[in-house]
């Protein structure tokens, strides 16, 4: 992984009962010589509600920079992730949102790579409709997608030039950049804990976090109060992926990603928030 009415039956049930019972009494009956009151037209069924979007901490047109730290480099590249739009999407609308990291120039001489992964997040639900990972790695070139499919369970992961992998999730799967964003649409409270199942690659993974007292934090955009998120990482297989996973997340009304860290097996990340526009 790269550094988720019994009320309506039962008033249906009464209605069916009570209009056997009115023909049974009817039928027990003389029939009358006299004609049948006009039946009354029954009352329209009331429209259903409006959909309501979701409240959510971020806008249309919000960009957050990172500075990226790994291993001995205090500062080995720059990350970048913006609310680019909000569009027509898969039946509902969603906002897309993208993420890019590539490495500053002196690291890059030895280190050629660049990230883009993408997630359209729908606006009503805050659950990930689709999203996709563009890499660059030297020479190499790759491109792979995650389609969510909500009403049959599945993910379809695709990579490029090769066969689809078809995933059985749970309804309130995310993909991992869906998670960070989301994410800071709760409320939290220390001592709290929440999982989120995480599609990421043509895998699954459970991502539980615990949420700490809130505290003074000092990252290159100042000195923030934030709330500690622990992060244990676990994939299909329940076995731990990364160590010393955290993230802290602002306890103000934009709710923003204060920095994120990882122990990898490739080294030591940590990505602290540098402005946020």
């Amino acid at each position: 992984m790269r550094a988720v009415s019994l009320c309506a039956g039962a008033m249906a049930l009464v209605a069916t009962l009570h209009l056997v019972a009115a023909a049974a009494q009817g039928g027990a009956r003389q029939p009358s010589r006299r004609p049948a009151p006009p039946t009354k037209k029954a009352a329209p069924a009331p429209a259903p509600a409006p959909r309501q979007e979701a409240a959510v901490p971020f806008r249309v047109g919000e960009t957050l920079t990172f500075d990226v730290a790994w291993s001995n480099y205090l500062v080995a590249g720059t990350a970048t992730s913006r609310v680019v739009e909000k569009r027509s999407s898969y039946n509902s609308t969603a906002y897309y949102i993208v993420a890019e990291g590539r490495p500053i120039p002196l690291v890059e001489r030895f280190y050629q790579v660049y990230y883009k992964m993408d997630s359209l997040l729908d606006s009503y639900s805050t659950l990930s409709q689709r999203s996709s990972l563009y890499s660059e790695e030297g020479s190499r070139r790759s491109f792979a997608s995650t389609l969510f499919n909500r009403s049959a369970g599945r993910a379809t992961y695709e990579e490029q030039n090769q066969a689809a992998v078809q995933l059985t999730v749970p309804a309130n799967v995310q993909d991992g950049l869906a998670t960070l964003y989301t994410l800071r649409s709760r409320t939290f409270t220390a001592g709290d804990s929440l999982t989120v199942p995480v599609a990421d690659e043509g895998s699954l993974y459970s991502v539980r976090f615990d949420v700490g007292a809130p505290a003074p934090l000092k990252v290159p955009i100042g000195q923030v109060e934030a709330w500690p998120l622990r992060v244990t990482i676990r994939d299909a297989s329940n076995q731990p992926v990364g160590q010393n996973v955290a993230a802290w997340i602002s306890t103000d009304a934009r709710r923003l990603p204060l920095k994120l860290q990882a122990d990898l097996p490739v080294g030591n990340f940590a990505l602290a928030l540098r402005s946020a526009q």
